[in-house]
C-alpha cells in the first residue's frame, strides 16, 4: 500500500509543476482539428483545473464520443486532483440540475457526467492493486458519499423512482461505482433502479459492481414478466445464468409479445387510419432487437435468422412503397356545378400536379425500452466491493456506445403505413411455445 501511495503522490506532484507552468505559459491555445489536439485542449483544462471549461468543451461535443472517450482519461492524468475535477465539472447538472434555463433539446447532459465518471476510473486505479483499490483522498470521497446522499433525498422530491429519467439514473449508479460507496444497506434501491433503466447496455455490467449479484436471478424473471425479454437475455449473459434462462426462448416469447401488441393495435378503433403503420413499426422495432441480439451472442445456430431478415425486408419495403407520391390527374377541363358545362381553365399559378396524401401524419413516439440497440461492449468496472463476494471481471473488447437519448428507445414512430392485411411471420412462429410468462411489450 505504501508503495501506491508513494506513486500516486509522486504523479500528482509532477501534475503541480505542470500547473504551476502553466500560469506563465503563452502558448497559443490548441486547435482542435483533429484527435491530437482535441487532447492538447482536454489536457489544458486539466492541467490548469479548469473544471468548468472542460465541461462545457465537452458538453458541445456529443458527436465526438467515440475520440472522447479515449482521450478524456490521458487527459485527466494530469490533473492535480482528478477526481475532485470531475466531481466540479458535473455539479452543474449532478447531484441537482441547476441550470436556469433548460430545454428538451439540451436538458440531457447524463451522458456526459457518465462519460467523465468513467472515464476517471482508469486514472483513479491502484498502480499496484489494479481495479481492486481506487485512490481518492478521504475527502473527495466524503463529498462524493454527500453528492450521494442528496441525489437520493432528491428522489421524494422528484416524485419517486418512477419519475426520475435514465441518464440520471444512470449518473448516479456510477457515481457510486466509481467512488466505491456501495452501501449495503441501499441495496434494494439499486435493484429499482437497474431494473428501471434495464434497457440501457451497462446495466447489467453495473449491477454487479453495485454488489447485486445474488438478486439477478430475481431480476431476470421480473424483467421476462414485464415483457423485456431481450434486455433479460443481456442480464444473463453477464452473469453467467444462460442455462437457467435459455435465450432462444426469451428471444421468441419477445418476438411472439410483439405480434399480439401489432395486432391488438390493428383492432384497436382508436388507432383507424394510422395504425398499419404503428402496428408494422412495432413488429420492425422488435426484428431489429432480436436480430442485434443474435448477432451479439452468436445464436444463429440455434435461431437461424434469415426468416426474421427476410420479414423485416419486407416492412421496410411495404414502407418505401407507401411513401411513393401518386401519379397525379390532369385536371384539364372543370365542371360547373349547375349546368355540367365546362369551367374556363384553372388561373395561371395553380398546379394541375398537386396532390394530397391519403396518408395522415404520424405523431412522434417514444421508443420502447426493451428496443435500445446493443452496438458494443461495454467497459469494465470496478470489482464489486468485498462486503458483495464479487470477484473483477474481465473487460469485454470493445468500449459501448452511449445511449444518445434521454428517454427509453422508441417502439413506434411516424411513417406512412403497412399492408392492412398484416401477415404472419415466415417461419419462426412454428416453434416450441416458450416457458415464460407471456406479457403484453411496453
Amino acid at each position: 500500500m505504501n508503495s501506491s501511495i508513494e506513486i500516486a503522490l509522486g504523479k500528482s506532484q509532477e501534475n503541480k509543476v505542470l500547473a504551476i507552468n502553466s500560469r506563465n505559459d503563452t502558448v497559443t491555445e490548441p486547435e482542435v482539428d483533429d484527435s491530437e489536439g482535441l487532447l492538447l485542449k482536454l489536457s489544458s483544462f486539466c492541467v490548469k483545473m479548469n473544471s468548468l471549461g472542460f465541461w462545457k468543451f465537452v458538453i458541445v461535443r456529443k458527436k465526438e464520443l467515440d475520440v472522447m472517450r479515449t482521450k478524456i482519461p490521458v487527459a485527466l492524468g494530469v490533473c492535480v486532483d482528478p477526481a475532485r475535477f470531475v466531481l466540479e465539472a458535473i455539479s452543474e447538472v449532478f447531484p441537482v440540475d441547476t441550470r436556469e434555463l433548460k430545454s428538451d433539446r439540451v436538458n440531457d447532459l447524463g451522458w456526459a457526467c457518465v462519460l467523465m465518471l468513467e472515464s476517471l476510473i482508469p486514472v483513479m486505479v491502484d498502480p499496484i492493486l489494479g481495479s481492486e483499490r481506487m485512490l481518492v483522498t478521504p475527502r473527495v470521497k466524503e463529498r462524493a458519499k454527500e453528492i450521494a446522499e442528496t441525489w437520493k433525498k432528491s428522489l421524494e422530491e422528484r416524485g419517486g423512482i418512477e419519475n426520475v429519467k435514465t441518464p440520471d439514473v444512470h449518473t448516479f449508479l456510477q457515481h457510486l461505482v466509481t467512488f466505491g460507496i456501495v452501501k449495503k444497506e441501499d441495496v434494494e434501491l439499486y435493484r429499482k433502479l437497474v431494473v428501471g433503466s434495464a434497457w440501457r447496455k451497462q446495466m447489467p455490467k453495473l449491477a454487479v459492481s453495485l454488489g447485486l449479484g445474488d438478486k439477478m436471478s430475481d431480476m431476470i424473471e421480473e424483467l421476462i414478466s414485464r415483457g423485456q425479454q431481450v434486455d433479460a437475455v443481456h442480464f444473463t449473459y453477464e452473469v453467467g445464468l444462460v442455462d437457467k434462462f435459455p435465450p432462444v426462448p426469451l428471444l421468441k416469447a419477445f418476438l411472439k409479445d410483439a405480434k399480439k401488441a401489432a395486432t391488438s393495435i390493428l383492432e384497436d378503433p382508436n388507432n383507424s387510419g394510422r395504425a398499419a403503420h404503428l402496428a408494422a413499426k412495432k413488429e420492425q422495432s422488435a426484428l431489429r432487437a432480436v436480430l442485434k441480439c443474435i448477432e451479439e451472442y452468436k445464436l444463429e445456430t440455434e435461431f437461424p435468422p434469415e426468416n426474421l431478415k427476410k420479414r423485416l425486408e419486407q416492412l421496410e419495403k411495404t414502407k418505401g412503397e407507401k411513401k411513393r407520391p401518386a401519379a397525379a390527374v390532369p385536371a384539364n377541363k372543370r365542371t360547373r356545378a349547375s349546368n355540367g358545362g365546362p369551367m374556363p381553365p384553372a388561373k395561371a399559378g395553380r398546379s394541375t400536379n398537386a396532390y394530397v396524401s391519403s396518408f395522415p401524419t404520424g405523431p412522434t413516439f417514444v421508443r420502447s425500452p426493451s428496443q435500445a440497440q446493443y452496438t458494443a461492449g461495454v467497459p469494465s468496472y470496478p470489482a464489486s466491493p468485498a462486503m458483495y463476494g464479487h470477484g473483477s471481471r474481465s473487460p469485454p473488447s470493445n468500449p459501448y456506445v452511449y445511449s444518445p437519448e434521454a428517454a427509453p428507445p422508441a417502439i413506434a414512430g411516424p411513417y406512412p403505413g403497412a399492408p392492412m392485411n398484416y401477415p404472419a411471420y415466415g417461419g419462426y412462429g412454428n416453434v416450441m411455445a416458450p416457458a415464460y410468462q407471456q406479457a403484453y411489450y411496453r
